[in-house]
């Protein structure tokens, strides 16, 4: 798996951010993230198959790792079961011509 998996990494690789400004310091874009964000940076530790899993569905999906990982924790959130989602994806995928 490539250790950078944003497909514009290679775009922007060459760019200086040596004087860049964090968010915090440009008052229009601290707002704008306050009222955007809504997310959390944490640590978290998972078993290693279970993050193995998501890494593999991420590369096989072309997503994020992280990204998966949050969407299966709303999906508990709102208490939705692995049987819930499978159904609905089969409805889903019955209703396609």
């Amino acid at each position: 798996m490539n250790n950078n998996s944003d497909p514009l990494f290679e775009q922007y690789a060459d760019l200086d951010f040596a004087d860049a400004k964090p968010v915090s310091a440009i008052p229009a874009l601290a707002q704008l993230q306050a009222e955007q964000g809504g997310k959390s940076r944490i640590t978290i530790r998972v078993d290693n198959a279970t993050l193995a899993f998501f890494k593999a569905r991420a590369e096989m999906t072309g997503s994020h790792y992280q990204t998966l990982i949050n969407e299966a924790l709303q999906q508990f959130a709102q208490g939705q079961t692995l049987a819930d989602v499978v159904r609905a994806t089969l409805r889903e995928e019955l209703r396609r011509p």
